[in-house]
């Protein structure tokens, strides 16, 4: 395949569906050859067998380090090395503060945080000694704007933001750019759970110029941008993806 992106390799987490099923169709038709990354399976195979380029499928649960340890060395012997890697995965339990459990703090925090954060540096470290590439992390408009019962959904993103900022003024010496993307809600099957029902969903909209949430495809065009050499002088950038909401 020919592309900007032709020959590259990159790791895609969360890739069974949503947004991670379009970052690797997105990378894919750009001509990367993608390893997927997911807790299911079948559906992981699904995503693969729907792609132009190379795919490994190395299923993980990045609740547990040291799984998501395996993960980066499995990924890096994948292909001989990586050139991109989209930390998508991500959970989100809603409840107030005021009822925080703490089961659901650490499961959001180990998923949110602390998985892409390990494959940030561990991952990163093996592109800054291969001479470069691009991390790009999926955050949220939750990291960024403080949203009612999203208590330690937002306190993860915000910090996975300035994570990004860290790999970013690290790495870039060696020719490794590390940039988030903070999208609004996106209609996956998690954002039609959380956000499904009109009355919830109506104040958000309101706020938002151009009166639609955000789907899959948006944040793919936004993470194959960050991955090529477009963006080239970008790096420690905190993308929104909201239609406007952060300037009304």
């Amino acid at each position: 395949m020919s592309g900007p992106l032709a020959g590259q390799r990159a790791l895609v987490t969360g890739a069974s569906r949503g947004i991670g099923a379009a970052v690797a169709a997105g990378l894919a038709a750009e001509g990367v050859d993608v390893v997927l990354s997911g807790r299911d399976s079948a559906a992981l195979d699904s995503v693969a067998a729907s792609l132009p380029t190379r795919t490994a499928i190395i299923p993980a649960d990045l609740a547990d380090a040291g799984s998501v340890e395996a993960l980066a060395r499995s990924a890096l012997d994948a292909f001989d090395g990586l050139d991109i890697l989209v930390n998508n995965a991500g959970i989100t339990l809603p409840e107030l503060a005021r009822d925080l459990t703490i089961s659901a703090w650490d499961a959001t925090m180990a998923v949110n945080l602390r998985a892409p954060a390990l494959l940030g540096a561990r991952i990163g470290a093996a592109m800054a000694a291969d001479g470069g590439g691009s991390i790009v992390n999926i955050a949220s408009l939750a990291g960024l704007r403080a949203l009612t019962e999203h208590y330690a959904y937002s306190a993860s993103k915000a910090a996975l933001i300035m994570a990004t900022k860290v790999l970013a003024l690290e790495l870039g010496p060696s020719g490794v750019r590390a940039n988030v993307v903070c999208p609004t809600v996106v209609l996956t099957e998690m954002g039609q759970q959380v956000w499904g029902e009109q009355a919830k969903a109506a104040p958000m909209l309101a706020r938002i110029p151009l009166g639609r949430f955000g789907v899959p495809s948006d944040v793919a065009d936004a993470v194959v941008w960050l991955a090529s050499d477009a963006s080239a002088m970008v790096n420690g950038a905190e993308i929104p993806l909201d239609g406007g909401f952060t300037v009304a």
